[in-house]
């Protein structure tokens, strides 16, 4: 019995080595836009953490000056105190080198959070930022009424950025057993994100990574691992490129003209899935 458990244990971390040898190195390029994504991670327990060190390991060699936040930033309690262990602890380092994070609210997250001055949200529950070449779209899923719906076509529309990218908490396409694709947001956003060039979005809620088909057009990544955890949940489907669920990880994400390089990692420092794609449209 043990001599089996030890074989399966080298067969797991042969299958990660070969995965880190194969992995597609981010090109770190002067001028690039470089950002990190983590999603669901607001436990304040010690996986969250050790995804915070490993995101530090990762900007010595990657200098991102940006994290993407997916939703449920905050679990629990969240008074003054609960920042301060969930949040400005975990990320500290990050914080003091000046790294800017920008929220979007999920269901766990008081509404009250978007006025808490390092989430960036500027007191909306939905709003838009640039760097560079890219603008970031950020919606709140868990309310999304006309006046929003409004808003986020107008404001794609207006957009005359390179990329366009879109992220809020639910996800309109996964492959998770717990929750799975949220198909009435999908029914009312995707149109326009198609209408509008939408390259990439990003959602959590699901508590593991997965990289999706792209689905008319448009690349979809769940990362939602950030603190919690929902271990064996990705279930078979033809929606599914790549998925990681047993521990927890982020992405580091590069965009460097027309292309994209994305990396996510796991709270071990493993690379667990990487690659790269073009962004279609004009002006290429």
């Amino acid at each position: 019995m043990r001599r089996s458990s030890a074989v399966l244990l080298a067969v797991v971390i042969s299958v990660a080595q070969l995965v880190a040898q194969q992995a597609q190195r981010l090109p770190n390029v002067a001028n690039s836009v470089k950002f990190a994504v983590i999603g669901d991670n607001g436990t304040g327990d010690q996986p969250q953490y050790e995804v915070g060190a490993q995101m530090v390991k990762a900007r010595v060699s990657f200098p991102f000056d940006t994290v993407l936040m997916l939703g449920d930033n905050m679990y629990g309690s969240q008074e003054p105190a609960d920042f301060v262990k969930k949040f400005e602890q975990p990320y500290k380092m990050l914080l003091t080198a000046g790294v800017e994070f920008f929220a979007t609210l999920g269901n766990h997250d008081n509404q009250l959070n978007r006025y808490y001055r390092p989430f960036n949200m500027g007191g909306e529950r939905y709003y838009t930022f640039a760097k560079k070449n890219v603008r970031f779209f950020v919606l709140d899923s868990d309310a999304l009424d006309p006046k929003q719906l409004d808003w986020i076509e107008g404001a794609l529309q207006r957009s005359t950025d390179e990329w366009k990218i879109c992220y809020f908490h639910h996800p309109l396409y996964s492959d998770g057993g717990t929750h799975g694709s949220a198909v009435e947001l999908r029914v009312v956003l995707e149109p326009i994100f198609i209408k509008y060039g939408v390259s990439v979005v990003f959602s959590g809620h699901e508590h593991f990574y997965e990289r999706l088909k792209p689905q008319k057009g448009i690349h979809y990544f769940i990362s939602g691992a950030g603190g919690q955890l929902r271990r064996g949940d990705v279930v078979r489907s033809e929606f599914k490129a790549a998925a990681f669920d047993q521990d927890q990880s982020f992405m580091v994400v590069e965009i460097a003209g027309a292309e994209l390089f994305f990396q996510a990692i796991s709270r071990a420092g493993q690379i667990v899935d990487s690659g790269t794609f073009r962004r279609s449209g004009p002006n290429l």
